[in-house]
């Protein structure tokens, strides 16, 4: 099967409902209280299909068409499904809005994306309005859940039938240094990444027409929306999607849903081990799990304590495909993302683009093959040609993320490029110093990052929320530098401690090092930060990684 000729996802939905009709495709999880479907909510195939239809006919009568760009912040409503496929039959593309963006962020999404129509959730239509009014040309902007007449175009479409590589989405990726970056997506990219779910046997074998696959990460993100929706659409699956992750209500929901299969960040599991064992962690029909980022300290326990085979997957935004460690053995006390399947070529580099030997950590960079290297890929940085170029250089896409590769051609991760601490000469993956001190008992979650330092360029810093916050204090974070002395090289280990009540983290559950403190803010400045840059010093039992 060739994600080309599958055409658009529009296409895929009409050939879904064929087979699969009155079977469930999409639902979401009651919680009283909520703005939305408290009692929850599913949806089948054919349900799926008439709502498609009728979103179809209000944006065909308002004129909206091939080539035109619709932005909406929906907050994971189960119905943005209806438009997303709506546009997609049309020809247009979706431009999804983060929910946590303020004014200025959505002020340049809305500029940089040309979106012709916003739409918005009620309570937060009145932001979106003001964003839009805000642009250079202004846009109409609707209610999200409207369902009257919209917004007449401001503008013509274009003349063309939509097919696989027209655009579907523009997804924002998160901007480390500058704006994000917009990327354009086509139906053709959306087709890979379900496609290379489906197909990867194994422990992540998907059973047509069976699967009921949790995701409580964001639709506006590619996790659920580029990997988990296409996926379920190939297969005849049910997509389950919560508000956001919640701990407390996790294995509850899962089995309420009946889910066979979840999908989630590394930190959730990590999470859920720290709650105390309930018996709803054995009383699931959950098949396996597919993962992104689990500290391999974690793996083997929540395997235990759940049952669960818990797959270790890496993607990005731009690649369209994924690579897993679902075949046995797995290594799961390692950070195997195990070998490039079918349609992607994998390769560690250096900073010459030469290959690494095998065991050396270099920038992992992917194609489709060298005939056609960005089939399937991403098609472009909106607006931006120079970073499209710059991270296609030599016919392979950059990832940015350092990795390494043995002798059988299994690969690992390390770190993003960008995470890596540089201290006195040596590399310190970020984390790698995580990954210990979140096996420290007394270690809740922890985020560590590079901090200047006038002697070696950078320190490592590790910002602790511990088990307890009566804890917290030089005690337990001279106990936590011993801890990493006596497991890592002496140089990994923290030389600033700073306990903190919470950490801040991304709409997908991702922790962030980046804006943890305001700019122009130094970190080692802050109050109850414990300095243990002094215990730092080589011994003769000590040699460096």
């Amino acid at each position: 099967m060739d994600a080309l000729e599958l055409g658009t996802l529009y296409e895929s939905l009409e050939r879904s409902v064929a087979k699969h009709g009155d079977r469930p495709a999409y639902a979401v999880p009651p919680m009283v209280g909520r703005a939305y479907h408290p009692d929850g909510a599913e949806f089948t195939w054919t349900q799926t299909l008439v709502a498609t239809q009728q979103q179809i006919r209000r944006y065909r009568e308002a004129g909206y068409g091939p080539g035109q760009r619709v932005a909406i912040l929906f907050q994971q409503r189960p119905e943005f499904i209806f438009h997303f496929y709506a546009l997609n039959a049309l020809g247009c593309s979706v431009v999804p809005i983060n929910p946590d963006y303020l004014h200025d962020e959505m002020v340049y999404q809305l500029e940089h994306s040309e979106s012709c129509l916003a739409l918005a959730i009620d309570e937060r239509i009145d932001e979106v309005r003001s964003a839009a009014a805000a642009l250079a040309q202004p846009i109409p902007v609707a209610r999200f859940e409207g369902h009257g007449p919209l917004p007449l175009a401001t503008s013509a479409a274009e003349d063309f039938r939509p097919a696989g590589t027209t655009e579907a989405a523009l997804l924002y990726t998160s901007g480390t240094t500058g704006r994000p970056k917009g990327c354009i997506l086509s139906n053709v990219y959306f087709h890979s990444f379900g496609l290379s779910y489906v197909s990867r046997g194994g422990l992540l074998a998907l059973r047509e027409g069976q699967e009921r696959l949790y995701n409580p990460l964001p639709l506006h993100h590619a996790n659920c929306l580029a990997i988990a929706l296409p996926a379920m659409l190939l297969s005849g699956g049910c997509l389950i999607f919560p508000d956001r992750f919640h701990a407390s209500t996790f294995w509850h929901e899962v089995i309420a849903c009946r889910v066979t299969a979840l999908q989630l960040q590394g930190v959730i599991p990590s999470i859920l081990l720290k709650l105390p064992e309930v018996p709803e962690e054995r009383q699931h029909q959950v098949r396996f799990a597919l993962c992104w980022g689990m500290e391999p300290v974690y793996h083997q326990p929540f395997e235990d304590r759940t049952g669960i085979p818990v797959v270790e997957s890496w993607t990005m935004t731009e690649i369209g495909r994924l690579m897993t460690n679902h075949v046995e053995p797995r290594q799961i006390h390692t950070r195997s993302v195990g070998r490039p399947s079918e349609g992607l070529e994998a390769r560690v580099v250096n900073a010459q683009d030469e290959d690494m030997p095998a065991g050396e950590t270099g920038e992992l960079v992917v194609r489709h093959s060298a005939e056609a290297p960005r089939k399937g890929f991403f098609t472009a940085y909106l607006k931006n040609p120079d970073a499209t170029a710059e991270a296609w250089r030599g016919g392979w896409f950059h990832t940015g993320d350092m990795a390494s590769r043995d002798e059988n051609g299994i690969f690992y991760y390390v770190d993003r490029q960008k995470n890596i601490i540089r201290r006195s000469g040596e590399n310190i993956a970020a984390t790698e110093v995580e990954e210990c001190l979140t096996a420290h008992p007394q270690v809740k979650q922890v985020v560590v990052m590079a901090v200047r330092d006038e002697l070696r360029e950078e320190e490592v810093m590790a910002c602790v929320i511990p088990q307890s916050q009566d804890d917290a204090g030089e005690a337990l974070a001279h106990e936590l530098f011993e801890w990493c002395w006596a497991r890592l090289a002496y140089f990994k280990a923290p030389g600033w401690v700073l306990f903190v009540d919470k950490l801040p983290t991304t709409s997908s559950q991702k922790l962030k090092r980046v804006g943890m403190f305001p700019q122009g803010t130094d970190p080692c400045a802050q109050p109850g930060v414990v300095d243990l840059r002094s215990l730092k010093k080589k011994s003769a039992s000590q040699t460096s990684a």
